[in-house]
């Protein structure tokens, strides 16, 4: 097989959660530029994600879901598939981060970000799987981890708890969808320029605590994980699964 053809998704589809901004736009954008008709899943309408995808010349089918409602999951994959086609690809991005220190932590939102972060992250994967395993067909599945996925951090125990908890996932459904035809990887990207840092960022003192320890110097950009993603999307991919690739510009090895 030709360079080329190990990242072509022409004629595939593929759902993005968190595909309004940042990583999740970015991740949509790479895999429309590879070919694939892209289905954008996200708490609003996203008018900007809608207009890049289908410059490209790709298809985009938008769903309005808020995914703190973890509830009719399977049923609302059935209503996509039957309006947009049927799926080969999903990427698990969207996700919540709430900061406070431990000892003040609510209940309310430890809740809100494992049911976005983890449990509906479960739960959309587990209803393609089954139609995969239905259709006897090949599947792909990329979930968004984190650098806190192996390390703690500070003051965001639900975010730590939730990551630590996308990585267990992965390698367990990796080990059981793998005799199916279907790979699960995940992405940790590091500290990365997206709405959920800003209040790091804006913090002159912890963000340069955090530029310092980073050996390449800067905040990532969404565009610096979507290669990544497209290469667990693509046919190049075929061999490799229950892994997670760290994106850190270099972070944890130091």
């Amino acid at each position: 097989m030709r360079g080329v053809e190990l990242f072509d998704l022409t004629g595939r589809r593929a759902l993005v959660t968190g595909a309004r901004t940042g990583l999740g736009r970015a991740v949509a954008e790479a895999l429309a530029g590879a070919g694939a008709d892209i289905i954008g899943l996200g708490s609003q309408p996203m008018p900007e994600t809608a207009a890049s995808i289908r410059e490209i010349g790709v298809g985009f089918h938008e769903v309005v879901r808020d995914l703190a409602d973890t509830s009719g999951l399977d049923a609302m994959v059935g209503r996509i598939e039957e309006e947009a086609g049927a799926i080969d690809i999903l990427v698990n991005n969207a996700g919540i981060i709430r900061r406070a220190d431990l000892l003040d932590f609510s209940e309310e939102d430890w809740d809100a970000v494992m049911d976005i972060n983890l449990k509906s992250l479960f739960f959309l994967s587990q209803a393609f799987a089954r139609r995969w395993s239905l259709r006897m067909s090949q599947g792909r599945i990329v979930n968004i981890a984190s650098l806190l996925a192996f390390q703690g951090g500070i003051r965001v125990p639900s975010y730590t708890a939730s990551k630590h908890g996308v990585v267990g996932l992965t390698k367990l459904m990796a080990n059981e969808l793998a005799p199916r035809g279907i790979t699960v990887n995940a992405i940790a990207p590091g500290y990365m320029e997206t709405d959920n840092t800003f209040a790091l960022r804006a913090d002159p003192g912890r963000s340069r605590q955090i530029l310092d320890r980073i050996p390449a110097g800067r905040w990532g950009q969404p565009d610096d994980i979507a290669t990544a993603v497209l290469f667990l999307a693509s046919p190049a991919s075929s061999y490799v699964t229950g892994t997670v690739i760290p994106v850190d510009g270099g972070w944890l090895a130091r």
